[in-house]
């Protein structure tokens, strides 16, 4: 009962990193037309200004922030693994823990079973809410690298989106020349 609790407490808080990898951010994001939807990658969804030097700070700025955002992917990539890395360690800690108190129990004399029994019961909790403890911490530093992670992201295209707009703004100046 025990390691299908903490299966399914492991498998919460897994569903929990996941979905917020994968959701799209809570707050709508205004742009222009010459701005890609966050996640694209390239030039899809880039207008043209007719300007060529606008053209080349509107891809610039693109570029710059398709990086960041792969490198931020990246790192939520890594916080999910290491998490799940330190969550499987703790897990089967623990599973060796409670095997070795129900070894003790079977090799003990008829007489001393209960206590044994009783003794196995206590290292079982115990492990197992060690077990929990590290998955828990585990997934907490794992989401605080996450939330960085995409606060990094949001900065990043709206700083890019304020580059295109200034390099919108710029061409539409020298085409009113």
């Amino acid at each position: 009962m025990n390691k299908l609790l903490a299966t399914l407490i492991a498998g919460l808080f897994a569903t929990s990193v996941y979905a917020q990898t994968t959701t799209a951010p809570a707050t709508p994001v205004t742009t222009t037309d010459t701005t890609m939807s966050t996640g694209q990658s390239g030039t899809a969804g880039t207008v043209s200004t007719g300007d060529a030097k606008a053209d080349k700070k509107i891809d610039k700025a693109t570029e710059k922030e398709a990086k960041e955002i792969s490198k931020q992917d990246e790192k939520i990539d890594k916080a999910t693994a290491n998490a799940n890395e330190k969550k499987a360690k703790a897990q089967h800690k623990a599973e060796k823990k409670v095997a070795k108190a129900h070894e003790k129990v079977a090799k003990a004399d008829p007489e001393d079973k209960a206590k044994a029994a009783a003794k196995a019961e206590e290292k079982t909790a115990e492990a197992n809410y060690d077990a929990q403890k590290t998955m828990i911490k585990a997934d907490e530093k794992a989401q605080k690298k996450i939330v960085d992670a995409n606060a990094d992201k949001a900065k990043a295209h709206a700083k890019a989106n304020e580059k295109r707009a200034e390099a919108t703004a710029e061409a539409h100046k020298d085409a009113a020349k």
